[in-house]
């Protein structure tokens, strides 16, 4: 039988579809790409914000209507909407056969057994356990890199935030797991490793004792295969002297840090629930920079946040001029049913998180552009990810970008290049937020 899978919202989701996707082949399912060859169809859903809210629903809809013409046999929802909105999705959706909670994702094949058998089912587990899945992963990001999720849920609860009640308190995975799992990843040709959780930065913690990023680390680059380690999801409050020591000294650890930081204003960010003062972030960034000068730091940002005031949102300019951050990503505040924040006061108009949102993104506009020329001249190590069309010429990512969020080098190259092989390039040119090179 076929399955179509439709994944959205984070590459934390993400992982979870490709064990799904694992466990289905496993069983003899077919994966395909158009629902029209589909005889089942699996949404795994976000509800992070209210546009991914939005996109969950319109797609689940979108398969409903499909599923009356009656070419589909089952329609199995998964997820954090899921998770949230389990008897709303099949007391109003009667299309759908199966909803599975974000830490039910191993009991995909049951749940599809039950829906092929026309039982409707809604499977819930206790959010603070963690499944354990035999079966491999089914990679679907080209098979360069892969995503290793190294923990579920959070545990800081921050104001805006749903996660903690979708994907219940923060659980590391065992160590001795994620290497297996990264090994198995090495042999199936991965090259570059994501660390990705909810927060990476406290992995081990409620397991150890004590913060086990460095120690997991170190492990990690042991293994024959991988190249480059990349870390995201790093709030700043969490990062050691330790942590910043395995960075510079261990070289498959790219010189990356993604630091969710969300404002610089104080009333703001202790109203979001936040643990850090535009101090400490200064100080933080600057030790970084210190301690790793060609570190490139990638942030993201609330704007319109209950109650930001002009003054608040022009002190969070200053600040992201000041700072220079070489990526950056600016979400609009979104209030969501059931977190504190949707019921403070001084909600925003969408017009003004709008203005405020191209502000900040025309500033940072102008400090992207100008990292990338400054780049000019600079030998860098890219790797491959696939061929321009008609042209003697590839793209690719330096260790300054990852995958889907950052900037792209065109490298110029005569001889061929196969998809995750690694290229010296000396950069000739930038062209807004991506660079073009030469092969040396």
């Amino acid at each position: 039988m076929n399955i179509l899978f439709i994944s959205l919202g984070c590459d934390k989701n993400l992982v979870d579809t490709e064990v799904m996707l694992g466990l289905l082949a496993s069983r003899g399912y077919q994966m395909v790409d158009d629902e029209k060859q589909a005889d089942i169809i699996v949404i795994n859903t976000c509800c992070f914000i209210n546009d991914a809210k939005e996109e969950s629903i319109q797609n689940i809809l979108d398969m409903a209507e499909y599923k009356k013409e009656g070419k589909l046999k089952a329609l199995v929802v998964t997820g954090c909407l899921a998770e949230r909105y389990r008897q709303e999705i099949l007391d109003e959706i009667p299309e759908v056969d199966a909803v599975l909670g974000t830490t039910a994702y191993d009991k995909i094949l049951d749940a599809v057994d039950e829906a092929l058998e026309g039982h409707h089912t809604v499977t819930i587990e206790d959010t603070d356990s963690l499944p354990e899945v035999e079966t491999k992963r089914l990679v679907t990001t080209g098979g360069h890199f892969a995503y290793l999720k190294i923990a579920e849920g959070c545990d800081k609860h921050c104001t805006y935030c749903i996660i903690p009640k979708v994907r219940g308190n923060y659980r590391s995975v065992p160590m001795e797991r994620l290497i297996q799992e990264a090994e198995y990843l090495a042999e199936q040709g991965v090259k570059e490793l994501i660390l990705v959780a909810q927060e990476t930065t406290l992995y081990g913690k409620d397991l150890y004792g004590e913060k086990s990023l460095p120690k997991l680390l170190r492990e990690l680059c042991r293994i024959s295969g991988i190249r480059w380690i990349r870390i995201l999801y790093c709030y700043p409050e969490e990062i050691t002297d330790e942590l910043i020591q395995v960075i510079k000294e261990e070289p498959k650890i790219c010189h990356y840090l993604d630091l969710p930081i969300q404002h610089a204003n104080d009333e703001i960010l202790k109203r979001m629930g936040r643990r850090t003062t535009k101090q400490e972030l200064i100080d933080i960034i600057g030790k970084l920079r210190k301690e790793i000068p060609d570190i490139a730091l990638r942030t993201t940002l609330i704007t319109g946040f209950p109650g930001e005031t002009q003054e608040q949102h022009e002190e969070l300019m200053a600040f992201v001029d000041e700072m220079e951050f070489d990526r950056l990503g600016v979400f609009t505040y979104s209030p969501e049913e059931g977190t504190a924040a949707a019921r403070m006061d001084g909600q925003i108009e969408d017009e003004v998180k709008e203005a405020r949102q191209a502000e900040l993104m025309e500033l940072q506009q102008e400090i992207a552009f100008d990292t990338a020329e400054n780049m000019i001249g600079r030998e860098v190590l890219v790797m491959i990810e696939g061929k321009v069309a008609d042209e003697n010429a590839y793209v690719g990512r330096t260790y300054r970008d990852a995958p889907n969020v950052d900037g792209l080098i065109f490298v110029n190259a005569e001889e061929e290049l196969m998809s995750g092989d690694f290229a010296k390039v000396k950069v000739s040119g930038a062209v807004d937020y991506d660079l073009i090179g030469g092969l040396i």
